[in-house]
């Protein structure tokens, strides 16, 4: 099925009743606290965990704290007499040295690694080439068929090189009949579109960088791919005859286009229309990459907390523990502790297994706590897990996903990011609704938030999702002093070293607030009819 007819008929699996929590649960929520919280988070975010990079002395010492902590919260180990279930990758150092240049009639590009473009290589081959690949300009490069929608119909694009727009036609069109108008879909995301370009043959494929449409500025990229790139072993991008997946600048990539006699203006406006063809370009690119490659592994970290009645069935609490290493690119400060992205998740995941314990009588299914390995790369040990589950999927009530908590104070909302896909999310309304808050849907849906978290391995397998993000009405500031600082906080430290564990800065108020809803909606469903 493809991820939108998934989504459609995801509620079809599974109807639950609700319950009460009673008087046990709010016990049980009410053991959450700061305290444990900024514990737990001031050892995961330590510079002695090194940005807790994948596949790193990191990852040892992450990976046995968690193992440590959920054996004396009294959680089993969720793999056999295991807390850990192996996740085998690849690891592909980047080459800055890398040879990409693009000739035209007129002239030729070189660009510089970092400052106009960044890149790498799937393939397994330390030494990856190609020589004068056709430039072909593919729009969004989406096949969407139940759309009707192809960007690469009437074009043979094996062994050339595609460049595309990141995001989707609704994206930039705000047509709320073309796509889903503003908010990003599947084939939006950067994923989507290099797998696209593979199962179609390309040697090459460039995606062109802008902050609105990509939801984050050129820095997040060039983090992301100036040191090494993670791949599970088994994956079709390696064995794919793509060699080049790259992003370039909005203003490099004008370049391109007038290089090739084109008006980027007016081609950006011909690919948000429906039946879009495929430009040839009219120039050549070619690519030399030395890339070292590794076949190395990682881990998810699982625990366990069996059900009393229907210990067949689960609820699967989510929290990625990655994050990305020490980036020596960064002057003074390298190291990326991650600290709100995702310490505070992973925090959550301890403390929300402990109330849990604290239940004075057993709840009905099965809790699974999963803190999985590279989401930063990609979603990848997620992916794994489902492609590799250690409990039955079809007997997954529901998936709760934490990541990036909220740091700054208590909020009258919470926002449900995808609101509408999910039967589960009915419990967060009715547990917020009590409580005096209420839930909104994702105020920029353009983003893609719901595309860029760990729950979309689970919902794209058909189990129920639910992922909550944090609030933006502070109850003492408002909404626009709450969107204005999750915007700041975006801008200065998403994915940069500055994403510190500031105890004196933050506000734990709205964190315990939220983590408790987090709790009785598993609770909930745990107990469910």
């Amino acid at each position: 099925m493809r991820i939108r007819e998934l989504l459609i008929t995801a509620p079809l699996f599974f109807t639950i009743v609700s319950c009460n929590s009673g008087k046990d649960a709010a016990i049980a929520a009410d053991s959450i606290n700061a305290e444990d919280l900024s514990r737990y988070m001031e050892v995961i975010a330590s510079d002695e965990f090194m940005g807790r990079a994948p596949a790193t002395k990191g990852e040892e010492l992450t990976i046995k704290y968690l193992s440590e902590e959920f054996k004396r919260i009294g959680v089993l180990p969720g793999n056999g007499e295991s807390y850990l279930q192996e996740v085998p990758l690849i690891k592909k150092s980047a080459d800055p040295k890398m040879k990409f240049e693009i000739k035209g009639a007129q002239g030729t590009l070189k660009p510089l690694f970092a400052t106009d473009f960044v890149g790498g290589t799937p393939q397994i081959a330390e030494n990856s080439s190609f020589e004068n690949s056709d430039i072909v300009f593919v729009g969004y490069g989406i096949v969407a068929p139940e759309r009707e929608w192809n960007d690469y119909q009437g074009i043979d694009v094996k062994g050339k090189t595609v460049i595309m727009l990141i995001n989707d036609p609704g994206y930039a069109t705000k047509d709320s009949a073309l796509f889903d108008g503003k908010s990003m879909t599947y084939e939006g995301r950067w994923t989507y579109k290099f797998e696209e370009a593979a199962r179609q043959g390309a040697a090459a494929a460039i995606i062109i960088h802008e902050t609105g449409a990509a939801a984050y500025p050129w820095g997040v990229v060039e983090n992301s791919w100036t040191d090494s790139k993670m791949y599970l072993a088994d994956n079709m991008l390696s064995k794919s005859p793509l060699i080049l997946q790259s992003w370039v600048t909005t203003d490099f990539a004008k370049k391109i286009f007038v290089l090739a006699g084109l008006n980027y203006e007016e081609q950006l406006v011909s690919a948000t229309k429906r039946g879009f063809k495929a430009v040839p370009m009219n120039l050549k690119a070619s690519a030399s990459i030395a890339s070292k490659t590794e076949y190395t592994k990682s881990n998810n970290v699982v625990a366990l907390l069996p059900g009393n009645g229907k210990s067949d069935e689960t609820i699967i609490y989510t929290a990625h523990w990655d994050h990305f290493g020490v980036n020596n690119s960064f002057k003074g400060d390298s190291i990326l502790n991650g600290a709100v992205d995702n310490a505070t998740g992973v925090a959550a995941l301890l403390e929300i297994a402990e109330a849990f314990t604290k239940l004075g009588k057993k709840q009905d299914r099965s809790i699974v706590f999963l803190s999985v390995t590279c989401e930063e790369q990609g979603l990848l040990g997620s992916e794994y897990y489902v492609n590799h589950p250690l409990y039955p999927l079809e007997k997954c009530a529901g998936n709760i996903n934490m990541d990036g908590l909220n740091i700054l104070g208590k909020t009258k909302d919470m926002t449900i990011i995808g609101m509408g896909k999910s039967p589960i999310e009915k419990y967060a309304i009715e547990i917020l609704k009590r409580d005096g808050r209420y839930a909104r849907p994702d105020a920029a849906p353009e983003k893609g938030s719901y595309f860029r978290s760990d729950h979309l391995s689970f919902a794209r397998k058909g189990v129920p999702t639910l992922y909550l993000g944090n609030g933006v009405d502070n109850v003492e500031h408002g909404i626009k002093w709450g969107v204005e600082q999750m915007e700041k906080w975006i801008t200065e430290n998403y994915h940069k070293p500055s994403d510190n564990f500031e105890p004196e800065k933050w506000n734990f108020e709205g964190m315990v607030q939220d983590i408790r809803v987090f709790f009785e909606v598993g609770y909930n469903i745990a107990n469910a009819k």
